[in-house]
């Protein structure tokens, strides 16, 4: 729901957003009115002492405010429990509410000034009522930081925080890019392109534990459109590679987020040669380095009898995919080898053509290969749905959400949609379903059989090639310390990744790191791996 509306301008939080800020206040105040109480009927009768009546005075003034307040954050809370998400009519009061919580804070802040006051004078009492009356005023003043922040926090965000952020980034994403330095030399090599300390070049021979003269050409200029890749020998496979990098930087977020469809200029003859234009675009770039440059002539000048493997990881996947299409014709076995490529880049005709030389892997449960634009648009209806229908208020739905992440179980055990009996039930909403769903895309319309796969400005792409999913057997702990996980292997149908998949592992399972543990394991764990010679016999439907 949107957020609250005080003094004439719309705050980011919702009437339903104070249930654990409230909660905390309330236990801060209620331990400091218990202790407040304990001194003053402790220390009562030591109050007989010069300017005692005054500091009796501001024990029980403070008693009824601290109160008073405590019944007012009570108020709160509970209103903010009331209703749902898109039912805020039980939460009318909550502005209100607020407005009374506000106005306190001027008593109180005098207060807490006259207490100061009273003990910067020296008052001759009893020491544990002096320093006690101390401790009230600095809890008082800690106090007023969290209080402060819960109500100005949800302020919307200036454009001035906003480019201050973006600047931020850009300098990170350019320290990680070049600013460090791992051996003060520049490089010997002509093949390397783009490393001026020999950093990337280090890790990369450590990490696949090949000599230099086995790279024929390595690129790390980065720009949107222009990725990093490297052409290497792998003898042991007798294979010329092209290794195309993943998204790591803001110029390969841009990449990806050039999600437009673009028409491909290949020599086959198929209906539709359409694809993601980013990655197309990258595609076309590394292309025209590796013909136009000579360096797939050179790396096969080295070795004529080894064979062109494309391999690459999320946008690498991508782009490897496109490349293996656009350089089939030149070199009719290549192979290309997509690790958690995205969903939405090839059109119908290049995805079946592509299964004969091209194989994705996806890990359990990973996004990325399930990303489109048109599921995304699927996800949002779903989710729009939920909100409209939901019958519970959010802090519920957010204390399941937490045990279940640190604890597991079953998400279904917490029902947060109305059964379709039960939908009459919501009373008008601030928000309601076909509001959301009609307002926020044209592309969808109010009716529940409305399909994913219904036309829109964007046609419906596909990952690229054969695919291979890994699922996890059993379990490996909440947290992953308990055991390590076993996967197995099997042929997919391109259907299964037809939508978006909420979980606890739909971004980790897109890590390299996490993909290739679990490959290890599947081709470590063989007996439990399906058979991969027939993809018929292997495929489970789970769509």
């Amino acid at each position: 729901m949107p957020g609250m509306v005080l003094f004439g301008r719309r705050w980011s939080l919702a009437s339903d957003d104070l249930v654990f800020p409230g909660v905390f206040e309330l236990f801060l105040r209620v331990a400091w009115w218990g202790g407040s109480l304990t001194l003053y009927l402790m220390h009562r009768k030591k109050l007989d002492c010069p300017g005692g009546v005054l500091l009796s005075t501001y024990l029980i003034v403070l008693l009824i405010l601290l109160a008073v307040i405590i019944g007012v954050v009570l108020a709160i809370t509970c209103i903010s429990m009331k209703g749902t998400i898109c039912n805020p009519g039980p939460r009318k009061s909550m502005s209100q509410l607020l407005y009374v919580r506000l106005a306190l804070f001027l008593p109180e802040m005098i207060w807490a000034s006259l207490g100061a006051a009273w003990v910067a004078r020296g008052i001759q009492c009893d020491r544990t009522v002096v320093i006690g009356i101390i401790t009230t005023v600095i809890v008082r003043t800690q106090t007023w930081c969290p209080v402060t922040l819960q109500l100005a926090s949800p302020f919307s965000i200036s454009n001035r925080t906003v480019s201050a952020t973006s600047r931020s980034l850009r300098r990170l994403s350019s320290t990680l890019q070049g600013n460090l330095s791992c051996r003060n030399r520049t490089t010997d090599y002509d093949s390397i392109e783009g490393d001026q300390h020999n950093c990337h070049f280090a890790s990369i021979l450590k990490t696949t534990g090949l000599q230099y003269r086995d790279f024929i050409h390595i690129s790390f200029h980065d720009k949107v459109y222009e990725l990093p890749f490297l052409v290497a020998l792998d003898h042991r496979k007798e294979a010329i590679v092209v290794a195309v990098r993943g998204t790591m930087s803001l110029q390969d977020v841009l990449t990806d987020l050039s999600a437009e469809s673009e028409s491909l200029e290949l020599d086959i003859e198929l209906q539709d040669c359409v694809a993601h234009k980013g990655i197309a675009q990258a595609a076309r770039y590394i292309y025209r380095r590796l013909t136009n440059d000579g360096i797939l002539s050179q790396a096969f000048s080295v070795a004529p009898e080894y064979r062109l493997v494309l391999v690459g990881h999320s946008l690498g996947a991508g782009v490897s995919a496109l490349l293996a299409i656009m350089l089939r014709r030149a070199y009719p076995q290549v192979h290309a080898y997509a690790f958690s490529p995205p969903r939405g880049l090839l059109s119908k005709s290049l995805y079946e053509y592509s299964k004969d030389f091209i194989v994705s892997l996806v890990l359990g449960m990973d996004v990325i290969p399930r990303l489109s634009v048109t599921n995304m648009e699927d996800l949002k209806r779903r989710i729009l749905r939920v909100i409209a229908n939901c019958n519970k208020p959010k802090y519920k739905i957010l204390l399941h959400g937490c045990w279940y992440g640190l604890f597991g179980g079953s998400p279904d055990k917490c029902s947060t949609e109305l059964d379709e009996s039960n939908q009459v039930t919501l009373s008008q909403p601030l928000l309601g379903e076909q509001s959301l769903l009609t307002r926020c895309s044209p592309c969808y319309s109010f009716s529940s059989n409305s399909s994913p796969d219904s036309p829109t400005k964007y046609p419906h792409l596909y990952p690229p090639g054969r695919i291979i999913h890994l699922e996890e057997e059993g379990s490996s702990g909440r947290f992953g310390c308990c055991s390590a996980a076993q996967y197995r292997a099997r042929w997919a149908k391109e259907a299964e990744f037809g939508k978006i998949l909420i979980g606890p592992k739909m971004l980790i399972d897109h890590m390299p790191d996490i993909v290739t543990r679990a490959l290890n394991s599947a081709v470590a764990n063989r007996a439990a791996c399906v058979s991969c010679q027939g993809q018929g016999s292997s495929v489970r439907d789970v769509a």
